[in-house]
């Protein structure tokens, strides 16, 4: 049985350092570990995470996931319950190993229907609230302080590199000819510091001023794909962006068979749904099998729940 450690932090300027602690402290024998790249968002919802689909594909039943805390996983209720419903399904145990969840048995369930025990739950439910309200509590003082720091001429935020008084002549300087490199060397500044300085000036910001009716971008949306479907698309010749959606999505067993959890833009899920038409028999010479046909339509019904993107008029 492996034992899994996970480990993520928030944004670029945290580090893994009390984490380690934590886990070294544990003295967890032969870990295999998934560390996500630094900066990854707790708005993610776990299953969506890369690093965590990965521990979830490698996990073999019976193996063990071990974290210093549980919201280096999980933030939300509904996020630790979708995990827990995970784990369970692939038999895995979770291990917490500091904080308040660190002396719980989560994955306690009733042995006839495999349901949450009721007091586990709630327990869950509750802690995962107070960590919600916790949160919520630091985001109002931190936007109360700002305020109160507005109102006495401060402004919040990182403090630019180029002083205030300096910015007027740095921008006549660039309207004038000079380059970035020059001014950068100039005012002993990176050139990063530059551009901001004047980057309503630049050309590419007017070019990007006029593209205002270009739709926002489709967000990724997770889906359930039957695993047949799944097992007919990896032998077919995909794009690369079809290609990369397979590949991370998360394993959930089901029984004998398993679903893979997909997170891929709209668009790419209905472009999957294309390449898996032949399930239908309806490709010249391609018999139906009853059960992939029945796979390829419970996909379908799925997709077609999905927005349909809008352009401007």
């Amino acid at each position: 049985m492996a034992n899994l450690i996970y480990k993520r932090v928030s944004t670029d300027q945290q580090s893994t350092a009390r984490q380690n602690l934590v886990l070294a402290e544990a003295e967890i024998p032969d870990p295999v570990i998934f560390e996500e790249k630094a900066g990854t968002s707790s708005r993610l919802h776990p299953l969506q995470r890369p690093k965590f689909g990965e521990l979830l594909t490698y996990a073999r039943s019976g193996d063990t996931v071990h974290i210093s805390e549980m919201f280096r996983l999980v933030r939300g209720t509904g996020h630790i319950l979708d995990v827990l419903d995970v784990l369970h399904r692939n038999r895995l145990a979770l291990r917490i190993h500091d904080g308040a969840f660190s002396a719980m048995d989560l994955t306690a369930r009733r042995p006839r229907t495999g349901e949450l025990l009721s007091t586990v739950k709630f327990m869950v439910q509750t802690l995962a609230a107070a960590g919600e309200l916790q949160r919520d509590l630091q985001r109002e003082l931190t936007y109360d302080g700002l305020r109160a720091a507005e109102a006495k001429g401060n402004k919040g935020g990182r403090r630019t590199a180029i002083k205030p008084e300096k910015t007027a002549a740095v921008r006549t300087a660039y309207l004038a000819g000079r380059s970035i490199a020059a001014l950068a060397r100039e005012h002993g500044v990176s050139r990063g510091a530059v551009r901001t300085a004047v980057a309503d000036l630049m050309p590419d910001h007017t070019a990007a001023a006029g593209h205002e009716d270009t739709p926002a971008p489709e967000l990724p949306v997770t889906l359930d794909m039957p695993g047949k479907v799944a097992d007919f698309l990896r032998t077919t010749e995909l794009n690369n962006a079809e290609r990369a959606a397979l590949d991370h999505g998360v394993t959930v067993r089901r029984g004998q068979g398993y679903t893979l959890r997909v997170s891929a833009a709209p668009a790419i899920h209905r472009q999957l749904l294309e390449r898996c038409q032949p399930l239908d028999g309806s490709a010249q010479g391609t018999p139906a099998v009853p059960a992939q046909r029945k796979a390829r339509r419970e996909y379908e019904n799925r997709v077609n729940t999905l927005p349909v993107a809008t352009t401007g008029p």
